[in-house]
């Protein structure tokens, strides 16, 4: 990899429904607990479909102040505070702010304002535009660790998580900046969100048995389950983590962002434009599909996205297991691939492949190695993946630091 920048990941911050830190969220993914349950934010019993996976017990009392935080929606709240545990993990830096930069991720930005604003009385209030605003987290971020650098929001549906984090990478390999806060955020767990997506048939209907509804690659799945949370990285040039001593839990090597350009909803059934997202991420990481030892699939759960993915997976990393940790957490949209991102850069750390809980009979059209217990994985090359609505595509690859 001579000749061009290296990325290390030197910090990682979280708020998911598998926990409030990095630990507790990690222990989670390995012991494979779900985490869906009856929503608990707002009585749900008049929806189809009443259960979610919700990050559990959120006070961002820490972090702001009462004031601050009526100014901001649940979806930046998430960010502000995920975001700030992982500039605290990365550990004290003397990068100029105005060499620093934040780029994040939403799907839906500012939903629970939006929603409550348009179901409730009274109308818009001064603060509705600045709470509802893709950019309000970006925005906060900045503000709250002076960065004064690139501070950009990216909006692609299911992909904006990693689509965010590989925009940072590209952010220090262009020099436009030394050190980079990248993620996604996504408070989406409502009654319009949850009957609009149920009305489209992507939601699971297990509505007895929330905890078994998620099942990625189960011949029985029957649709996502869906989840709010946020996750953040911190990514800088390798050279400069060693030089200053920061831990370094894995180089970001690669990334791909393609279009299926096929329909809005329904991704292509022979899965061209995910596969062409996954060969140009190892392109960029000067790695071949041999080097992969462990993919984190996008994994929703429904039943078009998961063959197609699946498929896409066989022709290029047949041997590589495969986790989707949305099995346990949900499909967290805008925040998901940030998410995912993360236990990725934990995998390669702790050398170490969560499961895929749920999995009771693999659907045989997904002919890949589905991960159904931890399992030890060989240092190699992380993929994660991830593929949204629109037919956007978005694929990172994780490195040892070697």
């Amino acid at each position: 990899m001579s000749g061009r920048i290296r990325v290390a990941v030197t910090g990682l911050g979280v708020r998911t429904p598998a926990g409030n830190d990095v630990k507790t969220f990690w222990s989670t993914l390995l012991d494979g607990r779900s985490t869906a349950r009856t929503i608990s934010s707002f009585d749900a019993s008049g929806l189809p479909v009443g259960f979610a996976c919700q990050v559990p017990d959120f006070d961002p009392g820490d972090y702001v102040t009462g004031k601050q935080a009526r100014r901001m929606d649940r979806t930046t709240l998430l960010a502000v505070c995920a975001a700030a545990d992982a500039i605290g993990d990365a550990g004290p830096t003397e990068v100029p702010p105005e060499r620093r930069a934040v780029v994040t991720g939403t799907g839906l930005g500012g939903n629970e304002t939006a929603e409550s604003t348009l179901l409730g009385p009274g109308g818009p209030t001064a603060l509705y535009v600045p709470k509802v605003m893709h950019n309000a987290a970006a925005a906060f971020v900045s503000m709250r660790h002076r960065i004064l650098g690139p501070s950009l929001t990216v909006s692609t549906a299911c992909a904006s998580g990693g689509h965010a984090i590989g925009e940072g990478l590209r952010l220090l390999r262009d020099g436009s900046a030394d050190l980079v806060v990248a993620g996604g955020a996504e408070a989406c767990v409502s009654p319009t969100i949850l009957l609009a997506f149920h009305r489209c048939g992507a939601l699971s209907q297990r509505v007895a048995e929330p905890e078994r509804a998620s099942r990625p690659f189960d011949a029985a799945r029957d649709g996502f389950v869906l989840a709010e949370g946020a996750a953040f990285v911190v990514l800088e040039r390798l050279d400069d983590a060693v030089r200053r001593g920061a831990r370094v839990y894995a180089e970001l090597a690669g990334y791909g962002r393609t279009s299926d350009a096929h329909h809005l909803t329904t991704p292509d059934p022979d899965g061209a434009g995910a596969e062409r997202c996954v060969r140009q991420a190892l392109a960029d990481a000067r790695l071949s599909p041999a080097d992969v030892t462990h993919v984190n699939a996008h994994g929703s759960g429904t039943p078009l996205n998961d063959v197609t993915e699946a498929r896409v997976i066989a022709r290029l990393a047949g041997q590589a297991p495969v986790t989707s940790i949305k099995s346990v957490i949900g499909h967290a949209i805008g925040a998901a691939g940030a998410i995912e991102a993360v236990a990725s850069a934990l995998t390669l750390h702790e050398l170490l492949a969560p499961p895929t809980i749920n999995l009771d009979a693999q659907d045989p059209l997904c002919e890949i190695d589905v991960i159904r217990r931890p399992r030890p994985i060989a240092p190699g090359a992380v993929l994660s993946n991830s593929f949204a609505f629109g037919g956007h595509n978005a694929s990172l690859v994780f490195a040892p630091n070697t």
